[in-house]
């Protein structure tokens, strides 16, 4: 639970973790040595030194004679110059540690006064009089014990950029696969090299592997289409040719079962190849692409306006396989409905296009179902309104796939009917 709960504030990028793993050793070895020898070294020997003057004050109160040997500067005081209380700098940490040794070892000491870091001043009553004594801070602490915590944070920080610019090296590698690998999920084919590690150069070899092998089975199989669309066409103009020269009324209803064929063939040529001719990504404005899509349907008489453009700017997509999306969704919406509107909405993290109908949708249960290819749902889709074969929806679904994205059904709120979203991530 306790590791559930943190997980939600730990960096999310590979850098930030790397960071992580490499500051927090550092910073945590840095607070214990800090603590640890600043606190035992430092204590015993302020101790010690405060020791050893509080027995030299001690006899220069009793005998001022020997107190400027000693190197104290002693003088005869007053009560009215004994200061009320005594006096540190609230920052002044080690000054705690000569206080409290001080106030143990020099028996009378009245105040005890500890302006900056190069005086103290005691004030101790004698067996006739109270003395003032003021001498070096030097001798009662270290001197400039800062400078082990500045060396300590300085070559702690350099080390960790020294650590840090070599692991963002070893990263590097890393990130450019996991690039690579995205971009061709998303269709597109970035020039990569394995690079760093063994363990990394063995990813990217495997990545480069496989992508070869999908890019041979995607030609492959485009060749093998393209031979079955030429076997199958050679038929059925032969059979054209032959129904030509029969009498209009058995012609007639012999050449319609042609064209559905012809039809057939068509889209499932259409969905076997893919994407594997649409060319290569480049920037497009999704606007003008869908004006374009919705000005072609209005020539061809079809009921279809475009409801709202929000957004502008390039996104990197396969204009002519997401122009084809485009058409499959309007075709199903002005088939099965009377009204079809076209919007986009364009952010900086996404694109959504929009397409809505007035007709009688899809139930929520079967959106997934009416996605798979020659799916065709007779309950939700008046099928005597068009000659559809159920590749329409599964030929968009493969498109958004391919530029990264998702195909997402649902009800109109705007129309009534259907409500098809194609997503993509920018």
């Amino acid at each position: 639970m306790f590791f559930q709960w943190l997980k939600r504030y730990m960096p999310r990028g590979l850098y930030g973790r790397a960071a992580l793993i490499l500051v927090l050793p550092v910073v945590t070895l840095q607070l214990v040595i800090s603590v640890v020898f600043i606190q035992r070294h430092f204590e015993d020997v302020s101790q010690q030194m405060s020791r050893e003057v509080a027995r030299e004050v001690t006899l220069a109160v009793r005998d001022p004679s020997i107190a400027v040997p000693l190197g104290f500067s002693l003088r005869r005081v007053g009560e009215a110059e004994l200061p009320e209380r005594d006096a540190r700098r609230w920052y002044d940490f080690s000054g705690l540690v000569v206080m409290a040794t001080l106030t143990r070892n020099i028996a009378g000491l009245e105040r005890i006064l500890l302006p900056d870091d190069s005086h103290v001043v005691l004030y101790v009553r004698g067996e006739d009089a109270l003395a003032e004594v003021a001498f070096s801070r030097r001798r009662v602490s270290a001197s400039n014990p800062h400078q082990l915590l500045v060396n300590m944070v300085f070559f702690g920080a350099l080390m960790t950029l020294i650590s840090f610019l070599y692991l963002r090296n070893q990263l590097r590698p890393i990130t450019r696969l996991a690039a690579a690998a995205e971009a061709f999920g998303r269709g597109r084919h970035e020039a990569y090299s394995p690079s760093g590690a063994i363990e990394v150069r063995a990813a990217g070899h495997a990545f480069l592997d496989m992508r070869n092998r999908i890019e041979r089975q995607i030609e492959q199989r485009t060749m093998m289409l393209s031979g079955v669309s030429h076997d199958l066409r050679t038929p059925l103009t032969r059979l054209r040719l032959g129904l030509s020269m029969l009498e209009d009324e058995d012609r007639e209803p012999l050449e319609r079962d042609v064209e559905d064929m012809q039809r057939l063939i068509d889209a499932f040529l259409d969905f076997a190849r893919g994407n594997s001719q649409d060319g290569q990504a480049e920037p497009t404005d999704p606007v003008a692409l869908v004006e374009a899509v919705v000005a072609d349907a209005q020539r061809g008489g079809k009921p279809v306006t475009v409801a709202e453009l929000d957004g502008e700017g390039a996104v990197t997509l396969r204009p002519r396989a997401l122009r084809r999306a485009l058409e499959n969704l309007v075709g199903n919406a002005v088939r099965y409905g009377t009204r079809c509107e076209v919007s986009v909405a364009l952010t900086e993290r996404s694109l959504r296009i929009r397409v809505e109908d007035d007709g009688p949708g899809i139930p929520p249960d079967r959106r997934e179902e009416a996605m798979r290819p020659f799916v065709r749902l007779d309950p939700a889709r008046n099928q005597d309104r068009g000659s559809g074969v159920g590749l329409g929806l599964a030929i968009a679904a493969d498109i958004a796939r391919a530029h990264g994205g998702v195909l997402r059904l649902g009800e109109s709120a705007r129309l009534g009917g259907l409500r098809a979203d194609i997503v993509i991530a920018r």
